[in-house]
């Protein structure tokens, strides 16, 4: 598996551009996040940004983020 450099997210506004999240669905009764460290994954993800953005009349946007930082290491106990 190679490194992951950028993740994309598809993500909706929800009162304006300056409040927005990562959109999701449900899969088994648990909430799926729409991220992914390459493009297939998010391909295979359109039709359900497809379905969110018709259910809820609102645009759905795929985003790259690519700036990485390590945050916090979570070692074995």
């Amino acid at each position: 598996m190679p490194k992951i450099k950028e993740m994309f997210a598809y993500i909706a506004e929800e009162a304006g551009p300056d409040d927005e999240g990562v959109t999701c669905f449900f899969w088994a009764g648990t909430a799926m996040p729409m991220v992914g460290a390459d493009l297939a994954r998010m391909e295979s993800l359109k039709p359900m940004a497809q379905a969110i953005a018709a259910g809820t009349g609102k645009k759905v946007k795929l985003v790259r983020f690519s700036h990485r930082e390590e945050v916090e290491e979570i070692l074995p106990s």
